[in-house]
Parts: structure tokens; sequence; C-alpha cells
């Protein structure tokens, strides 16, 4: 049987594994990207992903490295300020509210935010102009074998592929991570989340704000206007039940009782999207490498979407892999390369989940004592300046 080769084998084309195809391509690899389902580029059709991502700066400097950035930035809302309100009141009401202002740390928004569907429709067509690079929907990773000089791929196509270097990017239940034996920790939290597009009377201002009330943040993000209208992407947390009951509200009940969780803050709220649910975990791999091959993204790690750390974390990845690649490309895939590629990532990432899943556990508490402790450490984070920059740097990936 005829064995095709290449440089670089990536499993998985959402929004960080069409990155990694671009990142490689761009950079002279010859490249093959595989997922088992086709992207939806449309956010009216079925399986749509209507969910956003906040790209922060450091993430908006490697798409323009990779000459993405271009066809991105016509699409993208800015994110000026970071709007922590405390909603722990007796009622739900404002008790304070905490802006984080990019103004305080840099000359530029704290980052951009594009619906994901869109994301991989621009990646989609940006991948066209790449003749060195091939995108196979409907194609899965099917077996794995790996040697000290290269990795043998069979697809689910029945095809056999020898590549330097496999990039396992299929998600929290990775084909690529299970095929090489690399166990996870996982955390469940009983939590899920709605996600979906709002339309709005008052203007988000490019602020992204985050209304903390017991049971998990309700997160809304800057869109483009939508019809003429202000809009945000929402992300909506709480417990596993709530988050079923809400989702089986009819639509006004729904947008009576989002504003309400909303603070009405940005006025009465028209969703504009349908709902998708998805569950809240933690997760991280015990390695981000193993021979000939590489994890990224949330075959590595996962974690609740709050903070915009997500797939901002997936990029800082694919930056580690690439410059790695790019220092020594005769050392693509080779054990030093991937075991300095997990030196460099494995400890922010375990440094990062902890942060988040003190965030979200925090976020979580109902007791009032608790609430009240939560808001007080935010007024004091808040209101001492330099700890407040330091917190928004390392958050932000910013030195």
């Amino acid at each position: 049987m005829t064995r095709h080769s290449v440089d670089i084998l990536i499993s998985g084309g959402g929004v960080a594994g069409l990155c990694a195809a671009i990142a490689f391509g761009t950079a002279g690899f010859s490249v093959l990207c595989v997922d088992p389902t086709a992207p939806v580029i449309s956010h009216t059709a079925p399986g749509a992903d209507l969910r956003s991502t906040a790209f922060l700066m450091p993430s908006v400097g490697l798409m323009q490295d990779i000459g993405l950035w271009d066809r991105l930035a016509p699409h993208a809302a800015a994110l000026q300020i970071m709007r922590i309100v405390d909603a722990g009141g007796p009622a739900g009401e404002v008790r304070q509210s905490h802006d984080f202002n990019a103004a305080d740390i840099a000359k530029t928004p704290f980052g951009y935010n594009l619906p994901n569907w869109l994301l991989r429709r621009e990646m989609l067509a940006h991948l066209e102009d790449l003749p060195n690079v091939a995108f196979l929907p409907g194609v899965a990773l099917s077996r794995l074998t790996t040697r000290e000089a290269e990795a043998l791929v069979t697809l689910s196509d029945g095809s056999i592929w020898r590549a330097r270097l496999v990039i396992g990017a299929d998600g929290r239940h990775s084909t690529t991570r299970q095929a090489i034996g690399i166990p996870v920790k996982t955390n469940r939290y009983g939590q899920k989340a709605l996600a979906f597009a709002t339309s709005h009377p008052i203007p988000h201002q490019n602020v992204s704000t985050e209304v903390h009330r017991s049971g998990g943040p309700f997160t809304m993000v800057p869109l483009p206007d939508h019809e003429g209208q202000p809009s945000s992407a929402v992300v909506w947390m709480d417990s596993g039940v709530e988050i079923m009951r809400l989702a089986a509200l009819p639509r006004p009940e729904f947008e009576a009782e989002m504003s309400r969780r909303a603070c009405h803050i940005l006025g009465p709220m028209t969703r504009i999207s349908p709902l998708t649910i998805w569950p809240i975990i933690s997760q991280i791999a015990a390695r981000m490498s193993g021979q000939r091959v590489a994890l990224m993204a949330e075959a590595a790690h996962v974690l609740p979407p709050i903070g915009a750390q997500g797939l901002n974390m997936s990029l800082a990845d694919l930056a580690a892999l690439r410059d790695l690649a790019l220092a020594a490309p005769t050392d693509l895939g080779s054990q030093r390369m991937l075991d300095t590629y997990h030196k460099r990532r494995h400890l922010d990432i375990q440094t990062r989940i902890a942060g988040i899943d003190a965030l979200n556990r925090a976020s979580m508490l109902g007791a009032p004592i608790m609430q009240d402790l939560r808001a007080q450490a935010l007024r004091t984070l808040h209101g001492f300046a330099p700890v407040r920059k330091t917190l928004m740097k390392a958050g932000l990936g910013l030195r």
C-alpha cells in the first residue's frame, strides 16, 4: 500500500488545529490537517459553534505573524475594558463594579473578540492560498504508531501517512492522546454553560463584563453590531440543573431572565442565535508530548471559560511549537524538541488552570458570608494599583 509523506500531520480541524495548519504552512512545512467532521462556517447552520473567542494581544501578534490577522480584523470587536461586577446582593443587585482598563498597562486593547464559526470560515479561506497545506474534513486519525525517526498514521479513509511530527489538536477526548497513552486529570464542577449571541439597546463601549453571583459567572463579550444593533456574545454558567431549566424556557421568559441575570447593564437583551450547552470541566494532560507527538489546545488542557484563557493558552502552545520548529527545522519532531516544548508549556498551564479553578469555585459560592469575602477580595485586588497591573499582565500573557 502506498504511504504518503508529510512534515506535520494535525489531528483536529477546530480553531486551534486550523491555526496550526496555517502557522506551519506559512513557515514552509508540508502539512496535512484532518478532522472527522466538516467545519460549520455559518451561524445558522446545524452544529454551529456559537461561542466566541477573545484573542488577547499575544495571540493577535501570532495571527499577524502568520498572515491571518488581516482577514480577521474587519470582523473583530475590540476589548478595551474588562469589567467585573459583583451581583451578590440579596436580590441579585449590583453591589460593586470594577474596571480593568487596558490603557493602564498598554497602548493597545486587551484583545479582540470574534465568533468561532466565522473564525473557521476565514481560516479555511486562508488555507486555500497555501499550496503546501491540505485539509481533509470527514477523515479521522484511526491508528498511530511512532518510531524514533517518524510517526506512521492510518486515517479513517484507509490511507497511510508518514510524518515527522503529529500534532494532537483533537479536543478533550483526544484520539491522539489516547493512542500514545498519556493520562489526564479531570475536575468536574457540576456546571454547564449556555453560549449564544444577543443584541441590546445600550452600546457595550468595548467593555467585556463578567457578572458574578452564585452558580457561576455571566459573561458578555463585545461583538460587532448585528443589523444595526449593539451585539455581545454571552456565556452563562450555572449548575447543570439550572442551565437545563433555562434552556427549556420559552424565548420571552428566557430573555427576561437573561436581562435580569445581566443586571440590565445593557438594557433588555434579545437572543439572536440558538442556544448551545457545554459541560464545564478543568482537565490537564500529564505530559504535552510523546514520541513524535505534540499535544496542544484541549487535547492538552481544558478549563472553564473565565478570563479568556482557553484558546489563548492553545495559541501559546502553538507559538512555542512554531518557535522551536523555526529555530531548528531539521530537528522537527525530535525527542529534544518535544521535551523542550513540554518544559516550556506544562508549568504555565498548571499555574493558569489552578488560578481559573480558584476563580470559578469562588464564583459558585452561594453562602452570604462567602460572597462577602469574594467581594472584599475583589476590592482589595482592584484597589492596589501595582497588584492590579501585575495580575492584568499575567492574565494577558504580557511581561
